[in-house]
């Protein structure tokens, strides 16, 4: 029993002695990695220094090489400041110099710019310029130069001024470059009647002085006025009218603004319309009675010439034959198959007449229609946007006036021909109660003898 006590003390001792002689070896690793880890930060943390005294050094170079730099400039800069000292006093020297030198010459310099630009400014724009181009070139530059024209330029100054001069008397032909409307480009042969107007076949041109082009007007001006420019284009000898324009284009401006009698009408919109229609039927009316009546006046004049043969193609010729078939009855019953027979005709002869009078009529009503219509608009177009700008009334008060000018155009001529055409149906008629009266007495006599 105590040697199994001993045996077991003895195993106990030997696994305590070999735990500790483990833990020791543990502990050396440990500290000798400790040593190792020690030594590496140690060479990281001089590598590091070592990188920021070499960054160091370099920014230190680069200021100094700054502030080397500034104080170069600033340097520079006192030398230039003192080099533009001396020069402004230089140039106040050489303009006294210049000055002294110059003389008289100096007045003839102000007045050779002060022409040249006068001067530019009236032939750039000049329409003279779309046949001879360039002018203004050597004007412009004597009335922008800062030293004493040379007598080159002096000499086409007053070559131009005199160029200028002799072709506003003169009328030339000449072949330019159109740029018509539509961008695109053609060669016409133009006219020009002095500095006032440039006219084609078409009819007047415009010389736009910006773009240097001769160019259609956007819109002709009146017809009376643009027929002159085409026959005065087409004329090769002799005289022939033409409107001018003494302004340089600026009346020509104004009259193409203007409406034409077409733009006036249009505006008269629905009303106008309704009125015209008034209008045209009307006339048709009356040229048909017209014609009708006409004819019928000249069928009774043949058959005035022949009573005794009446024809049924006239309303004489019915009336001859009611008289034929009844001229055995006594005078009171002749005269009521005449009377009969007229009241017949009558409808004939007067159909339509009184419908040209209706329209004549309502043409001034339609008229007022429409002037009340735009009078309500213009109010209203007043209400939404006030009195500021009267263009914006304009339209409806076109339409005001336009309605009423064309409802009196088509009561006038309405009116006349109803007073002709009724005239006609009058004398027809006339006729033929005549001719009734006439036959009737000659029954009467018959009888009283």
């Amino acid at each position: 029993m105590k040697k199994a006590i001993n045996f077991v003390l003895f195993a106990a001792s030997m696994s305590v002695g070999f735990s500790t002689v483990a833990n020791a070896n543990e502990l050396d690793k440990l500290l000798q990695q400790v040593k190792n880890d020690r030594i590496s930060q140690a060479k990281l943390d001089s590598k590091r220094e070592a990188e920021f005294t070499s960054a160091r050094a370099d920014k230190q170079a680069l200021l100094n090489k700054a502030k080397a730099e500034l104080k170069a400039q600033q340097d520079r800069n006192k030398r230039l400041t003192k080099e533009y000292a001396d020069n402004e006093i230089t140039l106040a020297q050489k303009s006294v110099e210049l000055d002294n030198a110059q003389g008289t010459l100096g007045e003839m310099f102000g007045v050779s710019r002060a022409a040249a630009a006068n001067a530019y400014g009236q032939i750039a724009t000049s329409i003279v310029s779309a046949e001879f181009p360039g002018r203004g070139e050597v004007l412009n530059q004597i009335a922008n130069a800062k030293e004493i024209p040379k007598l080159e330029q002096l000499e086409e100054l007053w070559i131009a001024l005199q160029t200028e001069m002799t072709q506003s008397g003169q009328i030339s032909q000449f072949s330019v470059e159109v740029t018509n409307l539509d961008g695109s480009k053609s060669t016409e042969t133009v006219t020009r009647i002095g500095t006032f107007n440039l006219v084609s076949e078409n009819g007047y041109l415009n010389y736009n002085d910006e773009v240097g082009q001769v160019q259609p007007l956007a819109k002709q001006p009146a017809g009376y006025i643009s027929a002159t420019a085409s026959s005065f284009f087409d004329e090769t000898s002799g005289y022939s009218p033409l409107y001018v324009d003494p302004s340089r284009g600026a009346i020509l401006a104004l009259e193409t603004r203007k409406k034409t009698l077409m733009e006036f009408y249009h505006e008269g919109a629905e009303v106008g319309y309704g009125i015209t229609i008034l209008l045209v039927i009307g006339m048709l009316i009356a040229l048909e009675r017209m014609v009708v009546l006409g004819a019928v006046s000249a069928k009774m004049k043949s058959q005035e010439k022949n009573l005794n043969q009446p024809n049924e193609n006239n309303p004489l010729g019915r009336l001859l034959k009611v008289y034929h078939e009844n001229k055995d009855a006594d005078a009171e019953t002749l005269e009521l198959k005449l009377d009969e027979a007229i009241l017949r005709e009558t409808p004939k002869v007067d159909r339509g007449i009184n419908l040209i009078k209706m329209f004549a009529a309502i043409a001034p009503l339609m008229g007022l229609l429409g002037t009340v219509i735009g009078m309500i608009m213009t109010f209203q177009t007043i209400t939404l946007f006030g009195t500021g700008d009267p263009k914006i009334m304009a339209g409806n008060i076109s339409l005001a006036l336009v309605t009423t000018a064309l409802g009196l155009i088509a009561a006038l001529p309405l009116i006349l021909v109803h007073s002709i055409v009724a005239g006609r149906s009058k004398s027809v008629l006339h006729k033929l109660d005549e001719q009734s009266a006439g036959l009737i007495a000659a029954i009467a006599e018959k009888e009283s003898n």
